[in-house]
């Protein structure tokens, strides 16, 4: 097979500036995004953008809900200082390498994951990007030119090891690899499942029904709302959105962390009756024995757990994934420290017979997720049978330039090198945060002192 790690056409193309801005959105003045916890969220994003001295530009966002999204933006400036007047090179031949360098550092890595992990991987997956845009292909159709050897050799084995061998990720790779065009081509045109987040927690009835009308003309026929906020409400809510949807259609609920273990395994006996497919992030994201008892409840019931959106590692991944804590991997493009994370999360995925349904939302994330969705059905998993990726119809037309489109209920397949996460210039100086004309005067809105 082919290397295409070692492109020699680039030995003069060096990073020269790295930038990070601080962009948050008002949407606590709407409700959307709003749920159990996160009860008046202002969506935020950490812009990131790697410059070289050819004038190529990779870019990344890391997403929030608001408050802490400078602490991010602190972490990106900081990390910024390794990667100065590196030969861009050094990453292409040897992405797995590059990643060591951040995720290793023998200091920073004291801070474990978190915060300092969605800054590593604004930084990877700005270089990603890039790499992208340098070979002028989608971030999807790099992923699925790359040979099974130089997939591997992105991924960081050590912690993994006893859940999937290098030489077992090889194989899964192997058996998909020479068919992928035919799989490509197929998807290119139907392109990945969506499904549609319409029931955020504070919306009313009638604004739920108006996304879902919208979406639904869009052909979507998968449907989440939001649980967790008190029992009588959750039922009347979704004996209103299963009539609004009808009975054919796919129904999913989130409840974002908000149950202990046996009140979540009580809660979703009550709303069994509504016929959920899952139940997203019943309780605490790192809870695995907590999430392995609530499958194993709710399993006469046909509901499966799902998870991935606040999961800090491909470890806490792999103990959910082979322990059968989750039946649904979401699998989130910025919570992790990039794409060599991601590609070993779904890898281990696909061992196990674990569908990948990456968790959109946010500001850039469903425009991210796509790709890795492509992958996913193209390269590892190689079908498209029990798949669904998360779709929002807001913060896409007036923010991106490119902003995501679906279509008979798929995404349609993004062509533009990279991610496609370029935005308008003038979208980001008024939302950057606190100078930006939407924040003047309402500054501590946006901040850890506003209070829901």
């Amino acid at each position: 097979m082919e290397n295409s790690m070692a492109p020699h056409t680039y030995t003069d193309c060096q990073i020269e500036n790295v930038s990070v801005i601080d962009v948050r959105i008002p949407t606590s003045d709407t409700l959307l995004g709003s749920d159990p916890f996160h009860k008046k969220p202002n969506y935020s994003a950490v812009l990131t953008t790697i410059e070289t001295n050819t004038g190529h530009k990779g870019i990344s966002v890391a997403f929030t809900a608001g408050a802490g999204n400078d602490w991010i933006a602190y972490g990106v400036k900081d990390l910024a200082q390794l990667v100065s007047g590196m030969d861009v090179n050094t990453f292409i031949e040897d992405p797995g390498g590059f990643h060591r360098l951040l995720i290793d550092h023998h200091q920073l890595r004291w801070l474990a994951d978190g915060v300092s992990r969605m800054a590593i991987g604004s930084i990877v997956n700005a270089m990603w990007d890039l790499w992208a845009k340098l070979v002028e292909k989608p971030l999807w159709k790099l992923l699925v030119d790359l040979s099974p050897e130089e997939i591997v050799k992105c991924i960081d084995w050590r912690y993994l090891r006893d859940a999937l061998t290098p030489d077992e990720a090889l194989e899964i790779l192997r058996t998909h690899y020479d068919t992928r065009e035919s799989r490509e081509k197929a998807l290119c045109q139907k392109g990945p499942k969506a499904y549609s987040t319409a029931g955020w927690l504070g919306l009313t009835d009638e604004q739920i029904i108006e996304t879902v009308n919208e979406v639904k003309a869009a052909g979507l026929d998968c449907f989440k709302m939001k649980v967790g906020q008190d029992l009588e409400f959750d039922k009347k809510r979704l004996a209103f959105i299963r009539e609004a949807i009808g009975d054919d259609a796919r129904l999913m609920v989130d409840a974002n962390q908000v149950w202990g273990i046996d009140e979540a395994i009580a809660h979703m006996e009550a709303l069994a009756e509504f016929r959920p497919t899952w139940i997203e992030e019943p309780t605490a994201r790192d809870d695995v024995l907590g999430f392995v008892k609530i499958a194993h409840a709710l399993e006469k019931h046909g509901i499966g757990v799902a998870a991935g959106e606040q999961v800090p590692s491909p470890v806490i991944f792999k103990q959910l994934i082979t322990s059968g804590a989750i039946q649904y991997c979401q699998i989130d493009a910025t919570r992790l420290g990039g794409v060599n994370d991601v590609l070993a999360v779904i890898l281990m995925a696909a061992k196990y017979n674990v569908p990948v349904c990456p968790h959109g939302g946010g500001i850039g994330l469903c425009n991210m997720i796509q790709h890795y969705a492509m992958w996913d059905q193209i390269c590892v998993a190689a079908h498209s049978d029990t798949q669904v990726v998360e779709y929002l119809n807001f913060l896409q037309d007036d923010v991106f330039i490119q902003p995501i489109q679906v279509s008979n209920g798929a995404y349609v397949v993004p062509t533009v090198p990279g991610w496609g996460l370029e935005m308008y210039p003038d979208f980001v100086e008024k939302h950057i945060y606190p100078t930006g004309s939407i924040w003047r005067g309402r500054e501590e809105s946006g901040s850890i002192m506003f209070l829901a």
